[in-house]
């Protein structure tokens, strides 16, 4: 028996209790790590194999139950029993994003490529905040910001990092905003004195549709909730540019202070992209920033059909991409990328100990410098691996299909009598719900719609979301998974109206 077949005939006995130092990743202990490696591939690869349902439907208080003797001071000491205890704590009833039945929110199948990243950088553990760190891994996450940024019509003096998501990157957004609002209006730098007393009519505009982020990212930087105003969507749920033009005009009246517009390239109930070309004319006339939040849309950039679509992003000071999402990454992997690299100055402090001023007068590319985190994983990788292996092209004509696929459910939806769908579909999701054939009120059909979703979820049949439209509640279909087609979705169609038909016979509350 060789080295590796011994180690994971090892890993199955019972005695494998080894010690930290044991444990450690290192030249020492090759051989258990691809033994035990190879364990943890065969479980997820049978538990896949044998999964039939998006959600096995499992309640919150069932599941809780189970943790419940769970005493984390106590090593179980072995690889096998730790295993189980996995299966029966996660894997058999997480919830699968490559499921043709998953049909919720903004979650997506991952490439091979991408966990093979996953892989090389936890086991590296690589940390890409300095040169000194990360050597290659920089390189490689500055190359795909350039790549980014070039793919979004930028020219040299553009820059950009890896973020969490979009959330911080549309908060790294509204700082850099802010910062530059402040230097403008009240020669005011709050990279050393924080805000200034005016900054109370500082104002940012967003369409009603556009991420929750905005908000909470006016609340974290000390501006509020009430910093935000919300512009009017048209009938095609995007930001409707008469509206924004009055609320400016009102701001000016009010004596406010116009910081940002935020547009949003693909909002997540209707997939809707604002009107990039207009609300930038706007922002260049006016001297305000232009966010565009492309967390969702940012794969029209290598559609060979659709990348039309972000007509006018270039005109943007700032974008957010989620390669998360329409890039089919394993959480997280995401990006912020700015016009004027110079604008992420505001980002950078200088640490003796980590990130010397030296360093950056001698040219040393420390990533920390332009980003929010410190610490932070090698998440450019996965990414990197994608391209080299599969390509730009791959990835985009995957999201062509999804919108290929998108339209051939909105032609299915229409086809039912009893189901009312909301929009034509821009990206990839649809709002629709059931609506009886006979009397009902307007909170029952509410109550029935959640009810839909609910024993959907419960029954383990398909996991959908549910929305609010205009003040009543919708369902919603989410698609990224290119692997799907329009007869697995005819199936979950086919199931709401049964569900649809059996329930309204039941009392429906809120």
């Amino acid at each position: 028996m060789d080295k590796l077949s011994a180690a994971i005939s090892s890993t199955n006995e019972t005695d494998f209790s080894p010690t930290l130092k044991e444990s450690l990743f290192t030249a020492n202990s090759q051989h258990q790590y691809q033994a035990l490696m190879a364990q943890a591939v065969e479980q997820i690869s049978q538990h896949i194999r044998s999964t039939d349902r998006a959600f096995t439907g499992i309640s919150v208080e069932a599941l809780s139950q189970q943790f419940l003797q769970i005493d984390l001071d106590t090593p179980l000491g072995q690889w096998r029993p730790a295993l189980d205890e996995l299966n029966r704590l996660y894997l058999n009833d997480a919830v699968h994003f490559h499921h043709s039945d998953y049909l919720a929110h903004l979650n997506c199948p991952v490439t091979l490529p991408s966990l093979v990243g996953e892989a090389i950088a936890s086991a590296l553990n690589t940390a890409v905040e300095t040169w000194d760190q990360s050597a290659g891994a920089t390189l490689i996450e500055q190359a795909l910001i350039d790549w980014t940024c070039n793919k979004i019509g930028w020219k040299t003096l553009a820059d950009g990092v890896f973020t969490s998501g979009g959330s911080q990157s549309n908060l790294m957004a509204m700082l850099l905003a802010r910062h530059r609002i402040c230097q403008q209006q009240w020669q005011w730098d709050p990279h050393q004195q924080g805000l200034p007393p005016e900054a109370n009519k500082l104002r940012i505009y967003t369409s009603e549709l556009s991420h929750f982020s905005v908000q909470k990212a006016a609340s974290m930087l000390g501006l509020g909730f009430d910093a935000v105003v919300t512009v009017k969507a048209d009938r095609f749920q995007k930001m409707d540019l008469h509206d924004l033009t009055f609320k400016l005009e009102q701001a000016s009246q009010q004596g406010l202070i116009p910081m940002a517009i935020v547009a949003t390239a693909g909002t997540t109930d209707f997939g809707s992209i604002d009107p990039l070309h207009g609300i930038a004319a706007l922002c260049e006339s006016l001297n305000i920033w232009m966010h565009v939040d492309a967390a969702y849309g940012g794969g029209l950039l290598v559609s060979e059909k659709f990348s039309h679509k972000l007509n006018g992003i270039d005109r943007a000071d700032s974008v957010t991409v989620d390669y998360h999402k329409s890039f089919f990454q394993p959480v997280a992997c995401s990006g912020f990328m700015v016009k004027d690299a110079s604008q992420l100055g505001c980002l950078t402090y200088h640490a003796e100990y980590l990130n010397p001023l030296r360093q950056q007068q001698a040219g040393i590319p420390d990533l920390i410098n332009k980003s929010l985190q410190t610490t932070r994983r090698f998440d450019a990788l996965k990414l990197w691996l994608t391209l080299r292996v599969l390509g730009a092209k791959a990835i985009g004509q995957g999201f062509d299909q999804l919108l290929h696929l998108t339209r051939q459910v909105y032609w299915l939806l229409l086809s039912h009598p009893e189901l009312e769908v909301v929009h034509q579909p821009q990206i990839s999701t649809l709002v629709f719900r059931f609506l009886p054939n006979v009397g009902n009120t307007a909170d029952e059909i509410d109550a029935l719609n959640l009810a839909i979703q609910a024993q959907l979820s419960k029954q383990g049949e398909a996991v959908i979301a549910a929305t609010r439209y205009q003040g009543r509640q919708y369902l919603k279909f989410t698609l990224l998974n290119p692997a799907s087609d329009i007869k697995a979705i005819h199936n979950v169609v086919h199931k709401i109206c049964h569900y649809g038909h059996t329930l309204q016979r039941q009392p429906q509350t809120l």
